[in-house]
Order: C-alpha cells, then sequence, then structure tokens
C-alpha cells in the first residue's frame, strides 16, 4: 500500500456546530496500521476456529431440539440450581441445563434438556413438575413456560439460519457492486463475514449458547455494519472525484477521518440501548444483546480496518496507485448516459 500524503492544509475546516465529538481538524494516519490490524483479525479468526474442537459449539434449543422450562419453585431454604439438578437426574434427566433466573435467592430456574425419540413432550413435562415437587424443602411449583422444538425441526432452524446468512451476503455484494463499483464489493462483504465469524467464535471461545437470537443478532449486525462501510465508501468515492491530487491512501485516510466522528457518535448512541436491553432485558435477551454489543464493537472496527484496506488493495493492484478515479459503477454510468442524453438533446 502507498503511504499516505497528506498535507497540513488540504483538509478543510467543518463549519462550527453545536456538538462534535472529533475535532474537525482531525488527522489520524489510519493506513499505516491496516496491515497491523488485519492480522489482529487473523489471530482472533484462528483462535476461534481452535476453539470449536476444544470447546465446542454449543447449540441451544432452537438448533439441536429439546425442551426449554420456566419454572418457579416455592422452597425453605430456597432452592438452588445444584438442587433442581439433583432432583432432575433423579429421575433420568441427566444432561439438563439448569440457569437461575434474576438474583440470588430468586426462585425462577431456566431449565432446559435435549429432545430423544419417544419421549412424549407431555409426559416429560409432567415428569419434571413431580421431580420438582418432591425435592426437600418445595411447597409449591409454577410452570411459567413451557417450550418444545423436535431435532428434525431443530436441524430444519439450523439450515434456514446458514441460508438466510448466505443470502443476506450474496445481496449485499450485488448491492455494494451496483451501488459502487466491483472493486469496492469484496472488501464490504468480508468485513461482514469478518464480523460475523469473530462474533461467532467469542460465543464458542467463551461457551455461551447459540440460539435463534444469536442468528437474529447475526442478521442485525450485518445490516448495522454494511451501513456504517457504506457511509465510509460514500465519502471516499466522493473525495476521490473532488482530490485527484491526492493519491488513493491519502483519500481513504481523509474519508475515514471525516467520518470518524458520525461513526462514533452511531455507535455510542447504539450501544447505549443494546446496554438497556442487556441489563434490563431478562435471560430471553441475553443472548441477543451479547451478541449485538460484540458485533457493534467489531463492526465499526471492520468497517475502517478490514473493508477500506481490502478497497484499497484491489484498486492498487490494478492502477499501482496512480488513479484516484475509481470506476464507475452502473448506477454512475447510466445518470452520465442520461447527462449525454439530455445535452445532446439541448444542443439540437
Amino acid at each position: 500500500m502507498t503511504p499516505p500524503t497528506l498535507r497540513p492544509n488540504e483538509r478543510k475546516r467543518a463549519p462550527a456546530s453545536f456538538f462534535r465529538l472529533v475535532p474537525a481538524d482531525t488527522s489520524i494516519n489510519f493506513v499505516t496500521h491496516f496491515r497491523l490490524c488485519v492480522a489482529l483479525s487473523l489471530g482472533a479468526l484462528v483462535i476461534s476456529a481452535v476453539a470449536i474442537p476444544v470447546r465446542g459449539i454449543r447449540l441451544g434449543v432452537d438448533f439441536r431440539g429439546g425442551y426449554q422450562i420456566v419454572a418457579h419453585v416455592s422452597a425453605q431454604p430456597p432452592a438452588s440450581e445444584g438442587t433442581v439438578r439433583s432432583a432432575l437426574s433423579g429421575v433420568g434427566f441427566d444432561d439438563s441445563d439448569v440457569v437461575r433466573e434474576g438474583e440470588l435467592g430468586s426462585g425462577d430456574f431456566q431449565i432446559r434438556f435435549p429432545a430423544t425419540e419417544g419421549r412424549d413432550p407431555l409426559k416429560a413435562t409432567q415428569t419434571v413438575r413431580e421431580a420438582l415437587e418432591s425435592s426437600p424443602g418445595t411447597t409449591s411449583i409454577l410452570m411459567e413456560k413451557i417450550d418444545f422444538v423436535g431435532p428434525r425441526v431443530g436441524a430444519e432452524l439450523r439450515d434456514q439460519a446458514l441460508k438466510a446468512l448466505a443470502i443476506a451476503f450474496a445481496l449485499i455484494f450485488a448491492y455494494v457492486a451496483y451501488r459502487f463499483a466491483p472493486s469496492y464489493a469484496p472488501g464490504a462483504v468480508i468485513a461482514l463475514i469478518h464480523d460475523v465469524l469473530i462474533t461467532a467464535g467469542l460465543f464458542v471461545v467463551f461457551g455461551a449458547e447459540f440460539d435463534m437470537s444469536v442468528v437474529a443478532a447475526l442478521l442485525t449486525i450485518i445490516g448495522y455494519s454494511i451501513n456504517d462501510t457504506i457511509v465510509v465508501f460514500d465519502r471516499i468515492r466522493e473525495l476521490r472525484a473532488k482530490r485527484t491530487d491526492l493519491n488513493l491512501s491519502a483519500v481513504v485516510n481523509l474519508a475515514v477521518n471525516d467520518t470518524l466522528s458520525r461513526t462514533l457518535l452511531t455507535s455510542g448512541t447504539t450501544m447505549l440501548a443494546v446496554l438497556a436491553l442487556l441489563v434490563l432485558g431478562g435471560s430471553e435477551l441475553r443472548h441477543f444483546s451479547t451478541a449485538m454489543m460484540i458485533g457493534i464493537i467489531v463492526g465499526t472496527y471492520s468497517s475502517v480496518y478490514i473493508a477500506s484496506p481490502i478497497m484499497l488493495l484491489i484498486e492498487e493492484s490494478g492502477t499501482s496507485g496512480r488513479r484516484t478515479t475509481p470506476t464507475s459503477s452502473p448506477v454512475e454510468r447510466a445518470s452520465q448516459r442520461r447527462g449525454r442524453r439530455r445535452a445532446h438533446a439541448h444542443a439540437e
């Protein structure tokens, strides 16, 4: 990559505003850190890949099939996860997963265990109730929620989730190539794949569970990240047309600095909303909000340090960094043709 050649007088001071997170004359040299950040991302992906056979992928009830029960156990002394797990093991549910909901001492427990062939769902839930009622100290049991997903349905949901991600990547690739230029599309899609893999990899490393809410978060992250990437790309394209005196590396640096304030404000406000979901949303939204928090951070990073350098690498490999005018997109070529036709008609 060609080093940037920015001079102090090349930045135009933006009009004064009521509030600006980043000063208008900020000139951070992002391009010089591209190789280091790409290496760090590759290292994180390798760690995630190694964690899969070591830690394994924990699939939720949505994907592997099984039962998800939320039960309120009133007992003296208050029941613990170990007490509930022992009661379930006594009736054959040795592989059950028990998590307390709420603060310490709360009687609400989320119980999950896989579905097996030949096990009747109604009898299974009744067996769980009877096991909890017979536990020492228990006074009453309230089954607040009972969900069941069959193994075949779980496999279908898993396949559909993977198809949804693949279709999203393909459509975004086509859109970016059509809206900007073909050289922009690989960087945008690779950045999105990077965001999804890093987020999923952290779930594997820390042993978190994958369910449909995580898939929804990954699709949301894709939409969030591509929006941020397109803002940066749009600024790059605009500056390439205006600043033909600069090489491409300098244009990328200038574009990222110009959009930095907007990027940080958008990420910060979105993070506040997701943080509220994480704190107040309860267990049902915990996986979704955790994945979203990771995705916002990684998506903001990838817009600058993954998408932009790949676009820069593709452009410079084809032009040796001499040109600053990008290949026209289909949208731009159509607009140019309409302009020529109007000029020709006016001349006649």
